[in-house]
C-alpha cells in the first residue's frame, strides 16, 4: 500500500461514532471518487504522531458494503474508549494507495463499558493500642495499572474523594481476579477508601464500586 497526501476532493468528513444495541456504529462522509476506506481502530494512546499505521491492524471497507450496513458496525465488547480512524483509499496501477489524514475530521471517538473494581475493606479491632491494621481486598474484571488507582486516608470520617486525604499510591499492578494489598496500620480514627487516582484519564476505562 502506498501513502499520499489528501487534497480537498479526497478528504473524509463528518467522521463519527455511537453505541446503539449492542454494537458500535462508525460513520463519516465519502469524498465523490473515493470507493474503499482503511479503518485504524485504537485505544487511548494506540496512534502514533507522524507515522502511518501498520496495515496489519486496519480494516479495508467498502463504500458497497457501507451502504447495505449503514455504515462500519462491530460489537461493542470493549472497554473504555476507542478511536476510528478513516483514511480514504483508491485503485492506482493496480495498487492501493491511501490518503494520509490525520485530523478531528477523519477521526472519531466512543466510550466504552467500563470494568468494575470493587473493593472491600476490613479493620482489625486494635482495642487497646493508638492504631489498627487495614486490610484492602479487590476484585478486578481487568488487568489495572498501579497509576490508576489509590487509596486515601482521613482522620475523623470516610474520605469523599481523592484529595479528601492523605494518598497513598498501589506499589503495583493489579491482575484480573481478586487480589490482597499488603496490610497497612492506621490510627483508631482514621478511615482509608479506594479511589481512581484520576477520574480524567482513568474514569473511561474503569469504575471503582464497594463489594
Amino acid at each position: 500500500m502506498l501513502w499520499t497526501t489528501p487534497d480537498d476532493r479526497h478528504r473524509i468528513t463528518k467522521a463519527s461514532s455511537r453505541l446503539a444495541e449492542g454494537e458500535c456504529l462508525v460513520t463519516w462522509h465519502w469524498p465523490a471518487d473515493i470507493p474503499y476506506v482503511y479503518i485504524h481502530s485504537f485505544g487511548p494512546g494506540g496512534e502514533e504522531a507522524g507515522r502511518e499505521p501498520d496495515e496489519k491492524g486496519m480494516k479495508l471497507y467498502t463504500r458497497e458494503e457501507y451502504k447495505v450496513r449503514g455504515g462500519y458496525r462491530l460489537p461493542a465488547d470493549f472497554i473504555g474508549s476507542r478511536f476510528f480512524r478513516i483514511y480514504a483509499c483508491r485503485m492506482e496501477q493496480g495498487e492501493l494507495l491511501a490518503y494520509r489524514q490525520s485530523d478531528a475530521d477523519n477521526l472519531a471517538r466512543v466510550s466504552g463499558g467500563r470494568a468494575k473494581i470493587r473493593y472491600s475493606i476490613q479493620y482489625g479491632l486494635g482495642w487497646f493500642g493508638k492504631h489498627r491494621s487495614v486490610h484492602i481486598r479487590l476484585h478486578c474484571e481487568i488487568p489495572v495499572p498501579k497509576e490508576a488507582l489509590c487509596y486515601v486516608k482521613k482522620h475523623g470520617s470516610v474520605p469523599l474523594h481523592p484529595d479528601d486525604g492523605t494518598r497513598y499510591p498501589l506499589l503495583r499492578d493489579l491482575p484480573a481476579g481478586r487480589s490482597e494489598m499488603p496490610e497497612i496500620q492506621v490510627g483508631r480514627s482514621e478511615h482509608v477508601r479506594v479511589f481512581l487516582s484520576d477520574g480524567r484519564s482513568y474514569g473511561d476505562q474503569f469504575e471503582v464500586v464497594p463489594e
